[in-house]
């Protein structure tokens, strides 16, 4: 465990997109963590600052984490890049025993369980989370509670149509946890038929979730549980990306007190 006294020393991969710059922001107002490395393939050799409209730090963003992690000694990395690099940036960090924190989503469960070996054998902690909100968390617990009494039920998830992944990983995340406590129950007319496909949304342990992408929209979803006679919805909407911060602030310290890797947020909330 680290001395209350020394700073974490975090990396920051998509150091310059959206959900990059708060994390930047984050890390240079914590007086607890210190940034280290910014990852950035796009941005040129910029100070890291200039993402979080802040002072220079010293900090140049690199083009690739390998270049990243090779200069400096991280203690965690922070990466909200894309699907498809999501893995690749996990190994790499393992492998320079920096503690990976994955907003990506994107994982097969053959490669979290890879992944969790090879944080087991490098004695550091791992952590991989569809979503960091508080409140999105209690959804998806509220939600799986609910189904234990309503099995029938549906998500719907809204996100901008710049969204590489469907369905999200928080709607995923949600349908597992729905599932662990829920028996496979297939909903709806047996002898029902989709006249377009996809009509019906993507087919999950007997129930649906269902896409949205449109321009405008930011981050939401609905779990809706039907009944006789009565419906449920437990619904999240996400505004900002702010919102997810706290949730980062406290991955980022925590991940340093245990070893494998973690599969949802939800099991570090305490």
């Amino acid at each position: 465990m680290m001395m209350s006294t020394q700073k974490i020393r975090v990396a920051v991969a998509g150091a310059s997109g959206r959900m990059g710059r708060e994390v930047v922001k984050m890390v240079l107002e914590d007086e607890s963590l210190q940034l280290v490395a910014a990852v950035a393939p796009s941005a040129g050799p910029v100070d890291a600052g200039s993402f979080a409209g802040k002072p220079a730090t010293g900090v140049i963003a690199a083009a690739t984490l390998d270049e990243a992690l090779s200069a400096v000694q991280a203690d965690v990395l922070v990466d909200f890049t894309i699907p498809q690099m999501a893995y690749g940036h996990t190994k790499t960090a393992v492998a320079f025993g920096v503690r990976p924190i994955m907003g990506t989503t994107g994982f097969t469960p053959e490669q979290i369980e890879e992944l969790d070996e090879l944080c087991l054998e490098k004695g550091i902690g791992g952590l991989i989370a569809p979503n960091f909100s508080i409140g999105a968390i209690l959804m998806m617990k509220f939600a799986a509670e609910a189904s234990k009494y309503m099995p029938h039920v549906e998500i719907i998830e809204y996100h901008g149509d710049q969204k590489l992944d469907a369905p999200s990983g928080t709607s995923i995340k949600t349908a597992e946890l729905i599932s662990q406590v829920r028996k496979e129950l297939r909903q709806g007319n047996p002898h029902e038929e989709e006249t377009i496909e996809g009509a019906r949304g993507g087919y999950y342990n007997g129930f649906r979730i269902h896409s949205v992408r449109l321009p405008g929209v930011f981050a939401q979803q609905e779990v809706v549980f039907g009944g006789h006679g009565q419906t449920l919805k437990i619904r999240h909407d996400s505004y900002d990306r702010a919102g997810y911060m706290p949730g980062v602030n406290l991955a980022v310290k925590k991940v340093m007190n245990y070893s494998g890797l973690i599969y949802g947020f939800e099991h570090i909330m305490d």
